[in-house]
C-alpha cells in the first residue's frame, strides 16, 4: 500500500529479455571458465574428460540463456557415470562437476559427499533405509559420488539390502533431480554389468564419461607436480630411475595410475628421510629438498615385487 494514499502499489513490470546473450562474455563471468581452468591445472593429461565436462558446461549455459528468452524446458538430467581404473582423477573431477553445477545455478550447495555400499547398505532389516536416507539428505543441494556402485548389486546373496538402498536412489533420482546430482563410479566392464542389471540407473543417467589410463609421460608430469607441490624435486640420476620405475610398475598388478604414483614419491621420501638422518654431516635446504637416484632404485618394483600399498581388490 502507498503510505501516502492507501493505494496499492503498482507490480513492477517483469524484466525485458536482452536482446541477445554473449556466452562467451556468459561462460567468464559464470565462473565455468574458472574451474575448467583449475581443472586443467589440477589434473594431467584427460583430453577426453576434460572436453566431455566443456561440452556439459556449454549445455547448461545454453539452458540458461533459453531461460532468460523465456524458452523454458525441462531440465537436463545430470546424473552421471564415471568409468574407469582407480586413479585416474574421477573423484577430482566429480568435485569439479559439482562447483560447476552450483555456478550455473543447478545445485544450491554445491558441495560433494562421496560414498560406498558400506556407508548406504545396512546388515539388518531396518537398517538400510535410514542409513540411505541419511546420506541423501547430507547430499541435497549438491552431488553424490557413489564409488564402485556395482557393490550395491549382490544378486547371490538372497538376504542382500542393497536392493533397497537401490530403489530409494532411484525414487530419488528421477523426484529431486533439481536439488541432487548422483555421479555413479568404478570399472568398466563392472558398471556394464550393474546396468543391465538395474536398467532404471541407465535410464536415469545421460552422461557416461569415460576415465582413460595416464601414459608414462603423463605419470611422470603428476609425478612432477606432485613433488612440486611439497617442494621437492629429482636429481637427474633420479628423473631418469623414476622414468625406468614408471615403466615397470605400470605393468604389475594392482596398478593405480596417479594414486601408484603418489604412493611411490612418498616412500621415496621416506627412504630419503633415513638417508638423511643416517648421515654423519648437517643437511642444506638442497639436500633436504632432492630425491636422490638411490631413494627410488631401493622400490621393491626393481627387484619383480609389487610396490604399492594397501592393495587394490582383484578385478
Amino acid at each position: 500500500m502507498d503510505a501516502m494514499t492507501d493505494e496499492p502499489l503498482a507490480a513492477a513490470p517483469p524484466l525485458a529479455p536482452p536482446e541477445a546473450i554473449d556466452l562467451r562474455a556468459e561462460f567468464v563471468t559464470s565462473g565455468l571458465a574458472e574451474v575448467l581452468d583449475e581443472l586443467d591445472t589440477d589434473l594431467v593429461g584427460l583430453g577426453p574428460v576434460k572436453g566431455r565436462l566443456r561440452e556439459i558446461g556449454a549445455l547448461l549455459l545454453v539452458d540458461r540463456a533459453r531461460a532468460r528468452f523465456g524458452l523454458q524446458a525441462v531440465s537436463p538430467t545430470l546424473h552421471m557415470s564415471f568409468t574407469g581404473n582407480p586413479g585416474t582423477g574421477k573423484t577430482t573431477v566429480a568435485l569439479r562437476m559439482a562447483q560447476i553445477l552450483h555456478r550455473l545455478g543447478y545445485v544450491r550447495k554445491g558441495h560433494l559427499v562421496t560414498v560406498t555400499r558400506d556407508d548406504l547398505v545396512g546388515q539388518y532389516i531396518g537398517h538400510t533405509a535410514p542409513k540411505t536416507k541419511e546420506i541423501l539428505k547430507k547430499a541435497m543441494g549438491g552431488v553424490l559420488f557413489i564409488d564402485e556402485a556395482y557393490y550395491l548389486y549382490r544378486p547371490e546373496n538372497e538376504r542382500d539390502y542393497g536392493q533397497e538402498a537401490i530403489e530409494i536412489l532411484l525414487q530419488v533420482m528421477e523426484n529431486q533431480r533439481d536439488d541432487l546430482v548422483v555421479i555413479l563410479a568404478g570399472y568398466a566392464d563392472r558398471m556394464e554389468r550393474f546396468f543391465t542389471a538395474n536398467p532404471g540407473f541407465r535410464s536415469r543417467v545421460a552422461h557416461h564419461i569415460d576415465f582413460p589410463d595416464y601414459s608414462g609421460g603423463e605419470l611422470e608430469a603428476i609425478g612432477g607436480r606432485i613433488l612440486g607441490q611439497m617442494n621437492y624435486r629429482l636429481s637427474p640420476a633420479a628423473q631418469e630411475a623414476f622414468h625406468r620405475y614408471v615403466a615397470l610398475r605400470m605393468v604389475q598388478p594392482h596398478f593405480a595410475n596417479g594414486r601408484s604414483v603418489r604412493n611411490a614419491l612418498d616412500r621415496a621420501r621416506l627412504r630419503q628421510a633415513n638417508r638423511l638422518f643416517a648421515g654423519d654431516k648437517p643437511v642444506t635446504a638442497d639436500d633436504l629438498s632432492t630425491i636422490e637416484a638411490e631413494d627410488i632404485l631401493a622400490s621393491r618394483v626393481f627387484s619383480g615385487g609389487i610396490d604399492s600399498y594397501p592393495p587394490l581388490p582383484a578385478r
